[in-house]
This record gives C-alpha cells, sequence and structure tokens, in this order.
C-alpha cells in the first residue's frame, strides 16, 4: 500500500518518528533518512506558538525550515492543549501559552491555516480529544464538537485546495473520537466517514497508551471503514510489539514520542528481554562488550557496545542521545516493515 503526497510515496503500514518543533531531538536529517524514516510528525500547538506558523511559511515552508525533503504530518494541537486546562467552546479553545504564559486561542479554523501555513503534507483536523474515564455525558459533548469544527475544518481545506497549483497537494484527515463509549465512537466514525476526507484518525482516550485498547477501538468500528483510505492510530509505538497489534486490528500508520524519550531515559529496545527493552544505567552493562541487541541492524549496534553506551549515559554525554535515539527509531521502524499490503491509497 502507497500513500501519495507532495513530498514523495510512503510505504504503508508505517511508523512516524515525532519531531514535535520541526526536529527529532538529537537526530539530523541524515540521521533520520539512515534509520528509514519516510515520514515525521511535527504539532502545530508548539510551532503555533514558537517559531509561528506565519514565520515559518516567510521561511519557506517546514520542509526547507528543517530541511527534510520527505513527506511530514502535523497534528492539530488539540490533544496538547487538553493539559492546559482549556475554555472549550463550540468557536474553540482559550489557553495559556507554555512558554509565557501569554492568552491564546486556536479555532477549528486557525488551526487548519496554520498546518496549511507550515506546510504540513498531511494535516489532522482540530477535535476535542476525550480523556481516560470522562464521563459519557463529557465524551458525547466533546465528539459533537469534534463533529462541528470537522465541518469548519474542511471548509478551510477545501478553500486551500482551490488555490493551489499543485498536483498534489495538502491533505485532510478527521479524527474519530468517542472516548471509551463503542456507540459514541460508531456514531463519530460515521460522521467521519461521511465526510470523505483522504484519511481517518482513531484518536482520544485510547490515543496510544494502550495498544490493545486501541487495537481493540479499532476493531469496533472497523466495519463502518472505507478500504481504500488510510487508518492513522494516533501515539501508538511504546513497544515494537504495539505496533503489530495495531497494524494487525487494521491501522496503517502509527506515531509514538517513547522511542526517543526512552532512549534519553537509558531504555533501549531489545527484542530478546521480556519487556523488549535494557536499562542501560544498571551496572551489569559496565563491561559488556555486546551490541544492544544482536538482531539490531542500526549504525550504533554496528559500531558500538553496551559497555560504551553505559558510560556515556552514565557521563550524561550528549553523544549518548544521538546513539540511542537512531538505535530505538531503527527498531521501531523494522517493526513496521515487518506489514504489508498490496493496496495502492493517492491523496490526490
Amino acid at each position: 500500500m502507497l500513500l501519495s503526497t507532495p513530498h514523495g510515496r510512503i510505504k504503508l503500514p508505517v511508523f512516524m518518528p515525532v519531531g514535535t518543533s520541526a526536529t527529532v531531538k538529537s537526530l539530523s536529517r541524515q540521521d533520520q533518512e539512515e534509520v528509514g524514516a519516510q515520514i515525521i510528525l511535527a504539532n502545530n500547538y508548539h510551532l503555533y506558538l514558537r517559531p509561528g506558523s506565519a514565520n515559518v511559511k516567510k521561511l519557506g515552508g517546514i520542509h526547507k525550515f528543517m530541511n527534510w525533503p520527505h513527506p511530514i504530518l502535523t497534528d492539530s494541537g488539540g490533544f496538547q492543549i487538553q493539559s492546559l486546562k482549556p475554555k472549550i467552546t463550540d468557536a474553540g479553545a482559550e489557553f495559556k501559552s507554555h512558554i509565557d504564559g501569554s492568552s491564546q486561542f486556536l479555532s477549528p479554523e486557525t488551526a487548519t491555516k496554520s498546518q496549511i501555513d507550515i506546510g504540513a503534507d498531511i494535516i489532522m483536523a482540530f477535535d476535542h480529544s476525550v480523556p481516560p474515564g470522562a464521563t459519557r455525558s463529557y465524551a458525547k459533548q466533546a465528539t459533537d464538537r469534534t463533529h462541528k469544527w470537522l465541518v469548519k475544518c474542511k471548509k478551510v481545506w477545501l478553500e486551500s485546495l482551490s488555490t493551489s497549483h499543485l498536483a498534489l497537494s495538502t491533505v485532510l484527515f478527521g479524527i474519530i473520537q468517542g472516548g471509551e463509549y463503542e456507540d459514541l465512537r460508531r456514531d463519530s466514525a460515521k460522521f467521519v466517514v461521511e465526510q470523505n476526507l483522504p484519511g481517518i484518525a482513531i484518536g482520544g482516550a485510547v490515543i496510544g497508551s494502550n495498544a490493545k485498547q486501541t487495537a481493540e477501538t479499532i476493531a469496533s468500528v472497523k466495519d463502518l471503514l472505507p478500504k481504500n483510505k488510510p487508518l492513522y492510530a494516533m501515539g501508538v509505538g511504546v513497544r515494537p510489539s504495539d505496533l503489530k497489534s495495531v497494524f494487525a486490528a487494521g491501522a496503517d500508520m502509527c506515531d509514538c514520542v517513547a522511542p526517543t524519550r526512552l532512549a534519553r531515559c537509558g531504555l533501549l529496545y531489545n527484542l530478546e528481554s521480556k519487556n523488549e527493552r535494557i536499562d542501560i544505567s544498571k551496572s551489569k552493562f559496565k563491561l559488556d562488550k555486546n551490541p544492544i541487541d544482536n538482531s539490531c541492524d542500526c549504525s550504533t549496534c554496528a559500531t558500538y557496545t553496551r559497555a560504551y553506551l553505559h558510560h556515556l549515559f552514565k557521563n550524561r554525554e550528549l553523544l549518548y542521545y544521538r546513539l540511542a535515539s537512531i538505535h530505538n527509531l531503527r527498531v521501531m521502524i523494522k517493526a513496521s516493515l515487518s506489514y504489508t499490503t498490496s493496496k495502492i491509497h493517492k491523496s490526490s
């Protein structure tokens, strides 16, 4: 299965490294290409605040800004705003910037325009995410609001297409909400499908933290989803085995900050371990001449020992973060390459 974008085709299923602020922490473009990244994810909330989506546009768009000539997806920022205790109405979300405390407001219209200004290949609709444990009334209100916002996002997106001279332009994905309530999720899936957008995402309470739950959620709505459009399971990929769960359930795309975040904490993927990772900070690795994982083909495993990585980590040497991130991302991307399908998705 292939997904065509203005900056190249993506072989699905795919795991997307997260570059929240237009950078995958500690890694260069060459590092990301080396591990096999086809597409990376950036976040509209962060880029909207700094350096500003209008400024990214003035600099030629995000691809030129960060020197990444391959596809980029931007999350709308709806999920990130939830942690800021925002005031949410049908008009949008009012919140205080985590950078300087200034009052900010994002609406479905401005969130969509911001992502278009940034220049991402794939943009996400602005949504009111449903947190775990939300009451049914809260989930229903948030889901209904997400649907209203999607209509507004779609209008802005279609208007942008009418002025584009590209054969392939930015594409919009709608997001299924509903939280932990199956009937709400199914209603949401029906609504999103009716919008006839290029792609669909699963969001809300299942967002990534529990791959099994995400797979079950996908299964609960799969019969309603079109087979010729990509399905994005948002936030999935804490462990390599998580990908098997969601891809087997029907997802085509997923992303997670975990591979690089765990790497920075000393947790390195090892497929022979029960938890699929080792803690390189442990003293037992001080004299260990083995690579992190004997089955890994990354440059870190080919060149450096556990003993050296242990040494770098204990001394907080900057090189450690790059080497560890290369390894964890390569393991995750290899896991995604294990699953292939024959269909071709075109986003034009």
